[in-house]
């Protein structure tokens, strides 16, 4: 059976990142790694590692995006939790057998990882971020 091995990160949509990290980095004084654009999901996102994990902070680039309706309906805040699994493909398909409401049917394909998400419905209103390191 797949497990879950960690809690790769968790996932706080913003309106600006450069705004944002005055607390998170400034204040907190969490370091932040780096700031990358995810094209296929239509965000800018930062990486500030802490311990085993990292908080990303989540700004949407486009109006078209999911994370930009998330922004708009229920404002800046936590928007997912992040679990990395030894096997998503197998993860998936365990959870639709238990009828399981998932996002993605099958993985989505990125440079070095996986990764599909869980509806909130099925998991007492929390997006669920389901991540297998594939390098």
């Amino acid at each position: 059976m797949t497990t879950i091995s960690s809690i790769h990160h968790i996932a706080v949509v913003v309106e600006d990142i450069d705004q944002a990290l005055v607390f998170w980095q400034d204040a907190l004084g969490m370091e932040l790694q780096k700031v990358e654009e995810v094209p296929s999901e239509k965000v800018r996102v930062a990486f500030l590692p802490v311990g085993d994990s990292e908080v990303e902070l989540v700004q949407p680039t486009e109006e078209e995006s999911g994370t930009f309706k998330f922004l708009r309906d229920k404002g800046p805040g936590l928007h997912h939790l992040c679990f990395e699994v030894e096997n998503i493909d197998q993860m998936l398909l365990r959870l639709k057998e238990k009828g399981i409401r998932v996002v993605n049917e099958t993985p989505i394909q990125l440079p070095g990882r996986k990764m599909a998400f869980i509806h909130p419905k099925s998991s007492s209103g929390v997006l669920v971020e389901l991540y297998q390191l594939t390098d």
